[in-house]
């Protein structure tokens, strides 16, 4: 604003605002924050992405159990390793894994068996069940 306008509105209580209650406070503005998100201000709320109310629920924490697992495919990749770290053995051609050692609790069936395997743990899916018998291995399932 030049000097001119700035001296041309002293004394006039509102600088050319209209009314007094113009330019003042939150007011002027429809609301703090997200305030008329749900009415005159809708478009701008769409715009930003605001959302409104609950969604879904939680689970009480003691419902949640977690649970280590491996897939067949990681464990048929991984066992000339697990045999060089000493957490396998290798008899008559069958790899032998105890994954309670690992601490592993379930065996998934994702992935392809190409080997031999002995598995020892305490749950398996039906699918990895499936591979590992069809591969000429085993399941031995641990009793808890």
């Amino acid at each position: 604003m030049s000097k001119f306008k700035t001296k041309k509105f002293r004394g006039s209580r509102t600088c050319g605002g209209g009314t007094s209650k113009n330019r003042r406070g939150a007011g002027n503005r429809g609301g703090r924050g997200k305030a008329g998100g749900c009415k005159h201000h809708n478009v701008r709320a769409m715009q930003r992405g605001y959302t409104f109310g609950k969604e879904g629920f939680k689970r009480p924490q003691k419902m949640v159990n977690y649970v280590s697992i491996v897939n067949v495919g990681e464990i048929d990749e991984l066992s000339d390793q697990l045999i060089e770290d000493g957490l396998a053995q290798l008899k008559d051609g069958a790899y032998h894994i105890n994954l309670a050692d690992i601490g592993i609790e379930k065996v998934l069936g994702n992935g392809k068996v190409t080997k031999n395997l002995i598995v020892t743990a305490e749950k398996f899916s039906s699918t990895a069940r499936d591979k590992i018998e069809s591969s000429g291995g085993k399941c031995i399932e641990l009793k808890e």
